[in-house]
């Protein structure tokens, strides 16, 4: 299976297509882990894994251990953003393990590589 990884650096974003090749290598990589940028062809820079979704669009939760999707009673943060003081609802969540199931991935940058992100992205495109 193939990912979608949003790479994030300040105000830029770039998402970077990985093959299903490459993709074997962030399959069990849990959230707030950091990785090397040479895994999806970014050399020299290191990021931070920060969420992501999978095929069905819930959200990964980083307190959910494990690659599992399940049901839980939230309050606010991420998956549920309440309308009124004291209102919690039942939401399902997808665990901070990174598994096949798993569709987009969001990263930050921790330490950046030679070339700006700009240049990244316009190779990858043309």
């Amino acid at each position: 299976m193939a990912f979608k990884v949003v790479v994030s650096e300040k105000e830029k974003s770039v998402q970077v297509e990985v093959d299903a090749d490459q993709s074997k290598k962030l399959v069990g990589l849990t959230l707030g882990e950091e990785f090397d940028g040479t895994l999806i062809g970014m050399k020299g820079y290191t990021l931070k894994i920060t969420g992501g979704s999978d095929k069905n669009g819930f959200p990964m939760k980083k307190d959910v251990s494990g690659p599992r999707r399940i049901r839980s009673l939230l309050s606010g943060g991420i998956g549920y953003k309440p309308t009124r003081d004291g209102e919690r609802r039942r939401k399902t969540v997808r665990g901070n393990t990174i598994s096949n199931d798993i569709v987009q991935i969001s990263t930050i940058v921790t330490q950046a590589g030679e070339k700006p992100l700009d240049e990244i992205a316009g190779s990858e495109e043309e």
